[in-house]
């Protein structure tokens, strides 16, 4: 005897006996009460693929006649009611959320051929209600879902996009002796279009370059990235393939070549200005040419000279000849080199910072590294707290020491080879700078009169402990680097921290008197008496460290 199971919840809403399953081809199962068309049309609750634009008549009647919809009651001209009525549906129930169609419900006849009671309808209704924001619900939390993981890939990227552009940017600033270079770069977004490198030559001269796409973000950093490795190509393995060094380390020409190989690949409406000087650190020359950067100024005394030549930038058009110019740097000249988003910062008023303000900081405010230091305070009080980076900022600075010999001709005859002393490290815990101070008195004792010995150790000291508390915030895994060296003429203290980018700035002279009366911070002791113990005392600042150089004329010392 056969025996059926009582209809469930849902074969009562969409009819029939039993629910609707897939089958193996085969001879077809019949029942007894419900003849097999020759013709199967499509079952209760199939999931039907219909296309419905959103400009057909029947979304805005979906969208305006919430409930169960009889389509042989409809007459309109809808090309999706046309293919509904050709599979058969005869009910649909839209899912309106706050007015939004977001799918419809759609059932043929039943089964067992009975029409669906009023009973039928009002729970359809019911259900449509209830299933509607739940659906909403879903889809936000999908479309959440998506954009999350849309932007955790681009968080990815663009921390690759860092760390390539990080890598491409000088690890660290090259030392010559005589001469101090510093760097700043602050990109407007994760990564960015300025870009500054250093190219060093086997006869001792310096290519110095800063440049600046016309854009920012990624695409930005991927011409930045081309565009160095063009200009590095250009000058150094280009030259050595023509066998004609002389003539292609020639500034105009090595930005005449780079922009040929440019033009043709750039994306349209890009292109760059970049600045590339040539340096001979022996005679202070420097030849220069322009791609239409921003003319760097040269701090001489308490005036200023702009480095002009005449130059379209790279990728606009090929063929372009690029002027060379030459200025002859003395000592104590500095140069700053910096990209446009420094000029044309605002401010809440919308006013620019401006090429006269920067030209009145180089000619007013100490060169070299405390330069970028000053430039980037008053730029943020310029601009104030609340101020939206519009452009990469990048700052460079090329500076020849004040006492710098080398124009006399026999200035490597008086200094002579360097010979190593002494090197170590020492971890950055409190009263380490004392140990330091031993070992490097105990390295120089033969060389330095005992008259001087006293304010090498205080000097040395001083620094030491500035590193270990500035540099490296006291923390005992960072430690303090050490170098003492010595030529026939002079005693040199490398001092180095892992104190970042920052430059160490250099605080005016305390006043006593304004210390005790509250109008000067009670800091700022510390290079000062420094400066009183040494003949010379210089700064290096890279993206990295911080590196004080502590000098002493044996010369003088000997005399003493």
């Amino acid at each position: 005897m056969e025996t059926t199971n009582k209809p469930s919840f849902w074969q009562r809403i969409f009819g029939g006996g039993k629910t609707p399953v897939e089958t193996e081809p085969g001879p077809v199962p019949t029942h007894d009460s419900v003849p097999i068309p020759d013709a199967p049309k499509p079952l209760p609750g199939t999931l039907l693929n219909i296309d419905l634009p959103p400009n057909d008549p029947l979304v805005a009647y979906f969208s305006s006649q919430p409930g169960v919809v009889e389509l042989e009651k409809l007459n309109l001209d809808s090309p999706a009611l046309r293919e509904l009525n050709a599979q058969a549906v005869k009910l649909v129930i839209p899912l309106v959320n706050q007015g939004e169609l977001l799918g419809l419900m759609n059932l043929s006849n039943r089964l067992s051929d009975q029409d669906y009671s009023s009973d039928d309808r009002g729970l359809l209704n019911n259900l449509a209600t209830q299933t509607a924001p739940a659906i909403r619900v879903a889809q936000l939390v999908r479309q959440q879902q998506l954009e999350t993981q849309a932007r955790e890939r681009l968080e990815q990227e663009l921390r690759i996009a860092r760390l390539v552009q990080q890598t491409l940017l000088p690890q660290e600033l090259p030392a010559l002796e005589g001469w101090h270079i510093a760097a700043h770069y602050r990109p407007a977004r994760s990564v960015g279009g300025d870009f500054y490198d250093f190219l060093q030559y086997s006869d001792g001269r310096l290519g110095l370059i800063i440049g600046d796409v016309t854009d920012k973000g990624v695409p930005a950093a991927l011409v930045m990235a081309s565009t160095r490795a063009t200009l590095r190509g250009v000058a150094i393995d280009y030259a050595a393939a023509q066998n004609t060094t002389e003539s292609v380390v020639d500034p105009g020409q090595v930005l005449a070549r780079a922009n040929d190989l440019i033009c043709p690949d750039i994306p349209p409406k890009m292109f760059i200005t970049c600045f590339y000087a040539l340096l001979d650190p022996k005679t202070g020359c420097l030849q220069y040419a322009n791609a239409g950067h921003d003319v760097p100024y040269v701090k001489r005394g308490n005036s200023f000279i702009e480095l002009r030549a005449r130059g379209m930038p790279l990728g606009l058009l090929p063929g372009m000849p690029y002027e060379i110019q030459e200025l002859q740097l003395e000592p104590g000249d500095s140069i700053l080199f910096y990209s446009d988003g420094l000029v044309e910062a605002h401010n809440p008023q919308k006013e620019m910072f401006g090429f006269p303000r920067l030209s009145e900081y180089v000619a007013t405010h100490a060169g070299g590294a405390a330069l970028i230091e000053s430039v980037l305070e008053d730029l943020e009080i310029f601009t104030g707290p609340n101020w939206e980076q519009e452009d990469d900022v990048t700052l460079m600075t090329l500076e020849r020491a004040a006492d710098d010999r080398r124009q006399t001709t026999d200035d490597d005859a008086m200094r002579g080879e360097w010979k190593i002393l002494d090197e170590f490290q020492t971890p950055s815990a409190e009263g380490n700078e004392r140990e330091v101070m031993k070992r490097v008195a105990e390295a120089v004792k033969d060389i330095l009169p005992a008259s001087r010995l006293e304010q090498l150790k205080t000097a040395v000291a001083e620094a030491t402990m500035n590193a270990m508390e500035h540099g490296n915030k006291n923390n005992p895994d960072i430690p303090v680097a050490v170098e003492v060296k010595a030529s026939p003429s002079l005693l040199s203290v490398h001092i180095t921290d892992e104190g970042g980018s920052v430059p160490i700035p250099d605080n005016p002279a305390p006043d006593l008197d304004l210390k005790l009366d509250g109008m000067q911070s009670p800091r700022g002791w510390g290079l000062f008496l420094i400066k009183q113990f040494v003949d010379e005392m210089n700064i290096v600042t890279d993206e990295k460290h911080h590196t004080v150089e502590l000098i002493w004329h044996l010369e003088d010392a000997n005399k003493t």
